[in-house]
């Protein structure tokens, strides 16, 4: 008679050595799906062993976060990584302790920032020894290719104590490498090595069953060198990917990563699909033999104390003056604010102040407020300008620090935007700089100030996108590169998930829809789509400690010299409690810096914190749409929008400056706005307790604070739940976030009994800013530098429009078109002339005090900036008596004197009339270095003895050509429009135009 009894629940089990996307290249899923796909197998923790660091571990924590706020459900993320040893090894380990954490993130730094060094290199006869072999093969060698990699002295030396452990890996581990080379000695020297460095406790075997011929040999002999080392041996899948289907992906990662076609890609390819994490039956199945090496893995994570909660970053201190703590130094400083701010303080600005320095000082973030003036204080002390944004503009105590020009109690700003009981995370401070060198000096001095690893830029995690996922999918697959590049061309830009859409759209880019590896293309570019391709560098976020940051993340080399970046990108660090300041660049400052240091050289000092808000003939201009070069309104579509707008007071502006953005337009908002405000359609709220969150702006929605109030009205959002929200449609990674946070919120309009018309519309309203909500405070601080860009224009036009040519490229518009607009607003402007122009555009006095604007060497195409500095020195030290003197003190080359002689630069020197001539000139010209040049015993040679000598004429005497040759007819205007254009890609003569 056949048993009845119930089957025994398989051994529980974990998985230890998983690989996430972050290995780059190494592995085929987001962290966040390994995670959740563990908890649904029923595992309590999951260990992401990312390579070479601690990229994915972020993110693995905030899913399982996630977990247990949204399931209640206890899951532990395990912070992990693959370490790259000498000679190509990998070796897996697990953190115990946060000393043991501290100590690995400082052995990564230090190999990420030593890089390629000959103390590496040079270890390669020291590998050779250490592998007891006399010859070793080339995959054990030191690669000087790779950098990073983590030397065995770096592992003996740095390693926490029991704080680490470490696992033998697979077939790239040291052990089984070893073994697969046949050399059990050189396998038990390993294992004695790592007992040496880890403790024995804190060695772990590691066997796997993938189904290969050979394995079980391999694992046999892992299994004994534990028992007779008494190590502990544990199961592991070695996982590439959350699921079975990730394999053909993981396979196109590896001839990426090998730099070979699928077609030519062999055995470097994986055997099967079994790389994956499998349920706690399947491996029980597999190890029916051993079952304690399944439960194993429960006490080994069992042991480990360690997550990313207990990260232990900490803000760095405010040095106060003694008798003081950094809430009563804020306190003193931003009531000395006030008064240069306000001058009389009344109660509701002492109110108002009084209520922001309380909360500030219970959230704990009155050191960071003083650390942020510093940095802006430092960007001043130096001439730089820099102006706050983001939140920070709804705060008065910003506004009276300094670091923001936005008045939050004039502009009637909710400081509840930027902090309330409710949030907890840190404020967002970003500060605008000038580009460039002036941008270049904050960072750098920030920097320094924290050195020397105290302070990182954030990283931008650099995702496959509609173009670069379908050419390296494409490339792999051997996809011609025609059609690769016809599909970039028409659809790079923009994801399309519909199968059947992308489809048609290869079709269209040349592809057969029979093509037998169409289905391989279209499944590889869906499953590539928005995963981490690599890292770069976000374009301003630094964040700073003064404990060391090596101690709680790994810090990289910026491909910038002088910069370092950090693993995680900024949504990683907020989620952690990292906090980041951006410290932005923006090209308009950069104009207005040296507008207005222009504007005090000649005498006519600006602060552009006092011009004036309501200057007539500033809005009576941006009423015309006469914004070429200033800022954020200089688009067609701005220019549009400005005569049907109207602005005639700064908050206009503020509305112009946000309503041309993607939301608005997206979620048609543009037309409402404009018809109400003209009188041609009524003023709508869409239910009236959202009045005083719509009043400002007519009942439309133009901005994400508004957003946030509508929902915390509509559904009762408390502050925490606002802020869940506002990071939800502005996190650009994940749409789940989205869909959780609108399903929540569809839910308490339910309860509320918000009618269906009404949540459409709020919901509508939302969706509309999830990719492109654009806050209030931001359009407050860049309507003051569009503003700032207009007045100037108005009333400082010559030095304005110098500052916009000095700092090309940026804006919409080409210095051509600035120089037309420039002259429109009845400015002269004067050629490029070796004999006056400077290095970059100025401005010259004309007739009648009647400025006029000079084009600067910097507009020359092909000329040097080393070329134009020999003209200003050389022109200094002695005014240039001819073209041939000239030439011999430059020094130009052949190509740079053709183009100054062609667009009549050289026209001013004795001996040069016109263009064609100077053009002549230049081209007998021989340079000194010729053969056949004659020489003075300066080592220069005359153009006339260079002449002479090659025609046969005697020094001192004038050639023969010269003297028969006829006048050379100068250039007609069509001649010279056409050299204008093609060394200075504008002309100051007549507009194309004029001539037809």
């Amino acid at each position: 008679m056949r048993s009845h009894r119930a089957s025994s629940p398989p051994p529980p089990y974990l998985e230890l050595h998983a690989r996430s996307a972050f290995s780059f290249h190494h592995g085929a899923s987001h962290p966040e799906d390994l995670v959740r796909r563990a908890a649904d197998l029923g595992y309590p923790a999951l260990a992401v062993t990312d390579r070479d660091g601690f990229h994915g571990s972020a993110r693995a924590h905030y899913a399982a976060r996630e977990l247990k706020r949204e399931q209640g459900r206890d899951f532990r993320a395990l912070v992990a990584t693959e370490l790259t040893l000498e000679g190509e090894l990998v070796l897996p380990v697990l953190i115990r302790t946060r000393a043991g954490y501290q100590s690995l993130c400082r052995l990564i730094t230090d190999a990420k920032l030593r890089g390629i060094s000959k103390e590496i290199t040079g270890r390669v006869a020291e590998a050779a020894t250490t592998y007891r072999v006399s010859r070793v093969p080339d995959a054990e060698f030191l690669n000087p290719r790779k950098d990073g990699r983590v030397l065995w002295r770096d592992l003996e030396d740095g390693i926490e104590p029991g704080g680490v452990i470490a696992l033998t890996g697979d077939e790239e581990g040291p052990i089984r490498r070893a073994l697969a080379t046949g050399d059990d000695s050189l396998a038990e020297d390993r294992v004695h090595r790592l007992i040496r460095i880890f403790g024995r406790e804190n060695v772990i075997v590691e066997i796997q069953r993938h189904l290969v011929r050979g394995e079980e040999w391999t694992n046999r002999r892992l299994i004994d060198l534990a028992e007779a080392h008494g190590l502990t041996v544990i199961a592991s899948n070695s996982v590439v990917s959350a699921t079975q289907q990730g394999r053909m992906l993981a396979d196109a990662f590896t001839c990426l990563r090998h730099h070979v076609k699928l077609d030519g890609a062999g055995t470097l390819l994986a055997r099967n699909a079994e790389r994956y994490l499998k349920s706690p039956g399947q491996m029980a199945a597999l190890f029916a033999d051993r079952p304690t090496v399944l439960a194993n893995t429960l006490r080994v994570a069992e042991r480990i104390e360690f997550t990313l909660k207990d990260l232990g970053y900490r803000f760095p201190d405010y040095q106060v003056p003694d008798g003081h703590d950094a809430d009563s130094f804020l306190r003193e400083q931003t009531y000395r604010g006030a008064k240069n701010r306000y001058g009389k303080l009344t109660p509701p600005i002492r109110k108002q102040l009084d209520h922001e320095l309380r909360l500030i000082a219970k959230l704990g973030f009155s050191g960071y407020f003083l650390i942020v003036q510093d940095i802006v204080n430092f960007a001043r002390s130096r001439g730089i300008l820099v102006q706050g944004r983001g939140s920070a503009a709804n705060s008065a105590a910003c506004f009276c620090l300094g670091i923001t020009a936005v008045d939050a109690i004039r502009q009637k700003l909710l400081f509840e935007r930027f902090l309330s009981e409710g949030r907890h995370s840190w404020p967002d401070i970003d500060l605008d700089l000038p580009s460039g060198d002036r941008r270049e000096e904050v960072i750098q001095g920030v920097f320094h100030r924290y050195a020397p690893r105290g302070a990182a830029m954030t990283a931008n995690v650099i995702t496959y996108r509609g173009r670069s996922a379908m050419r390296e999918m494409g490339k792999v697959l051997d996809i011609p590169e025609d059609m690769l590049s016809r599909f970039s061309d028409a659809w790079g830009s923009s994801h399309v998930s519909n199968a059947d859409d992308l489809k048609e759209r290869v079709r269209e880019a040349g592809m057969d829809a029979e093509h037998p590896r169409l289905p391989a293309l279209m499944h590889l570019y869906q499953a590539v789509y928005g995963l981490p391709r690599h890292l770069g560098q976000h374009s301003g976020g630094m964040i700073i400690s003064d404990r060391g940051l090596d101690t709680v993340v790994p810090l990289e080399n910026a491909t910038m010299e002088n910069r370092r970046v950090v693993q995680w990108d900024k949504d990683d660090c907020e989620d952690l409690g990292i906090i980041k300041v951006d410290l932005l660049g923006l090209g308009m400052l950069a104009a207005l810096q040296d507008t207005v240091e222009l504007c005090r050289q000649r005498g006519r000092p600006v602060d552009l914190a006092k011009i004036p808000k309501d200057d007539p003939a500033t809005f009576d201009m941006l009423c015309r749409a006469d914004t070429v070069g200033v800022f954020q309104v200089e688009s067609r579509a701005q220019m549009a929008t400005l005569p049907r707008m109207r602005p005639r007071e700064f908050y206009d502006l503020v509305v112009e400056v946000a309503i041309i953005r993607p939301g608005p337009i997206v979620g048609g908002m543009v037309h409402p706005f404009l018809n109400r405000r003209n009188g041609k359609e009524a003023i709508d709220f869409i239910d009236d307790r959202f009045r005083p969150a719509l009043e400002r702006t007519l009942g439309v929605p133009l901005f994400q604070e508004q957003v946030l109030q509508m929902a915390m009205i509509a559904a009762d959002f408390n502050g925490s739940e606002a802020e869940e929200l506002r990071r939800a449609i502005s996190f650009h990674r994940s749409e789940e976030r989205m869909r959780k946070v609108m399903a929540k919120l569809r839910a308490a309009m339910d309860r509320k009994r918000v009618t269906p018309e009404v949540q459409e519309r709020i919901v509508d309203s939302i969706s509309s800013f999830a990719l492109y909500g654009f806050p209030e405070s931001h359009a407050i601080s860049f309507a003051l530098i569009a503003y700032a860009s207009a007045w100037l224009k108005v009333h400082r036009p010559a030095e304005f429009y110098v500052g916009l040519l000095n700092n090309q490229p940026m804006g919409f518009y080409s210095p051509a078109t600035l120089v037309k607009d420039a002259r429109h607003h009845g400015l002269r402007v004067r050629p490029v002339d070796v004999c006056v122009s400077e290095a970059g555009c100025t401005v010259e006095e004309g007739e009648h005090d009647d400025p006029s604007l000079r084009l600067g060497l910097n507009q020359v195409k092909s000329l040097h900036a080393e070329t134009a500095d020999r003209i200003i020195v050389e022109r200094q030290r002695q005014p240039f008596a001819s073209l041939d003197d000239f030439l011999l003190r430059v020094e130009p080359t052949k190509a740079e004197r053709r183009v100054l002689a062609k667009i009549g630069a050289l026209n001013f020197l004795p001996g040069t009339p016109h263009r064609r001539e100077a053009l002549w000139q230049v081209e007998r010209f021989i340079d000194p270095d010729d053969l056949f040049g004659g020489r003075t015993p300066g080592g220069r040679t005359p153009v006339s003895a260079q002449v002479s000598k090659s025609i046969g004429t005697p020094p001192g005497e004038a050639p023969a050509d010269t003297e028969v040759r006829a006048p050379l007819r100068p250039m007609d205007r069509w001649e010279r429009l056409q050299a204008d254009y093609d060394g200075l890609s504008l002309t100051t003569g007549p507009h194309p135009m004029a001539y037809l």
